[in-house]
């Protein structure tokens, strides 16, 4: 022995690993989220629910058979399309579907919104993987329209629409600026693709089913982590020969993978379980978005908003006048406390200089609150901001 004491204090968390704590040890939450659970409970509820929506005594997949090809098949008919290709990421899917329509209409330039996921989150495999160029029809934040297609001074050979359009706070165009939009883009001589990581929760808006909506777009590219509670992965969806095409450049691009049984089944028991009640969910949140404009304006909470006032889906962005490290901290502490979680992490980046923004998510969990358990979050979360 050196004479040295022994340090054995625990280091402190981080914000970030204290959010988490905080959140998996709430007895209220308006969603629970993939990564609140621990590895063993995921995997149990994976083993728990695979017998329902796959037969456990066939084989395995391999490169892409089995159960893969099964959830194709099924997403195929959900969306009304001849055929879907399973990839292993939604950034791999859009990135062939691009380039796919780029070869086959000889124009490799791609009009989109510049919130638009691929501008966002890709760091520019566009342009920089893909080799495609893209325009802007408008930088506004809101759904690209009818009369940004038409006045774009240069030709594109896709548009692709993101619906709803996450960055902006999970926006909609109606049903009708939807299909003057597209009509726009065809009388350009343009392909139209979706991006529908979120499309599954769009049909209340609407007011149309799933394969009514894809109707409108060649191709249509789908998420299973983001609303469906999946592990991972995506399809692709769209004609037979397109299909094919993209199967072969899933290959180039790395995403022939051996075998993707945890995620199919994973998919396919959130296309049992949530989708039939993401309407249910769509609805909640609207009142959770009304409660919440409701305890802030009883709490006196001036400049504090949400986006949009009606939620188009279930999930919607909450701006407040505060310092988004203040706005999390607060939040951490009301669930260590009282083990209620109203919101999770906060952002600077609100639409204006001193507001924050958080992301909103009503899924099964949220349905248990009424209008007065939100406006007495609501009240305790404010009580906890500083003055």
């Amino acid at each position: 022995m050196d004479g040295t004491a022994e340090n054995t204090a625990t280091p402190e968390k981080t914000q970030a690993e204290r959010l988490i704590a905080a959140l998996r040890g709430a007895g209220r939450t308006l969603a629970r989220r993939p990564n609140e659970a621990t590895l063993g409970e995921r995997w149990e509820a994976l083993s728990a629910a695979a017998a329902a929506v796959a037969d456990l005594s066939g084989d395995v997949d391999i490169y892409g058979d089995g159960v893969v090809a099964d959830l194709e098949t099924k997403v195929a008919a959900l969306l009304g399309k001849e055929a879907a290709a399973f990839f292993p990421t939604g950034t791999m899917a859009q990135q062939v579907a691009l380039r796919c329509w780029a070869g086959r209409t000889g124009n490799s330039t791609v009009a989109l919104h510049p919130l638009a996921h691929p501008e966002i989150h890709e760091r520019e495999a566009l342009t920089t993987v893909a080799g495609l160029r893209t325009v802007h029809p408008t930088k506004a934040a809101r759904q690209i329209d009818a009369d940004d297609v038409h006045d774009l001074a240069e030709p594109f050979g896709t548009l692709m629409l993101e619906l709803p359009l996450r960055d902006a706070g999970f926006v909609l165009p109606t049903w009708e600026e939807l299909e003057e939009v597209c009509e726009a883009a065809r009388a350009r001589d343009a392909v139209i693709h979706f991006d529908g990581a979120r499309l599954w929760e769009t049909t209340v808006h609407f007011g149309r089913p799933l394969d009514e909506i894809a109707e409108l777009a060649d191709s249509v590219y789908v998420s299973f982590y983001k609303s469906l509670g999946g592990l991972s992965g995506a399809v692709l969806a769209g004609p037979e020969s397109f299909v094919g095409e993209a199967r072969a450049w899933r290959h180039r691009y790395g995403g022939q993978v051996f075998q993707q049984f945890p995620q199919a089944i994973s998919a396919l028991t959130g296309l049992e379980r949530e989708l039939p009640r993401l309407p249910e969910y769509v609805a909640h949140a609207r009142v959770v978005a009304q409660a919440l404009v409701e305890g802030f304006a009883k709490e006196g909470i001036a400049g504090a908003r949400v986006f949009p006032e009606v939620p188009h889906t279930h999930q919607f962005k909450v701006w407040l006048p505060y310092d988004a490290e203040a706005l999390t901290e607060a939040g951490i502490a009301q669930a260590e406390q009282t083990r209620t979680a109203l919101f999770a992490r906060w952002s600077d980046e609100g639409p204006v200089p001193g507001l924050a923004a958080t992301e909103v998510t009503v899924a099964a969990a949220g349905l248990e609150w009424g209008p007065d358990d939100v406006r007495a979050a609501v009240a305790d979360f404010v009580g906890r901001l500083p003055s």
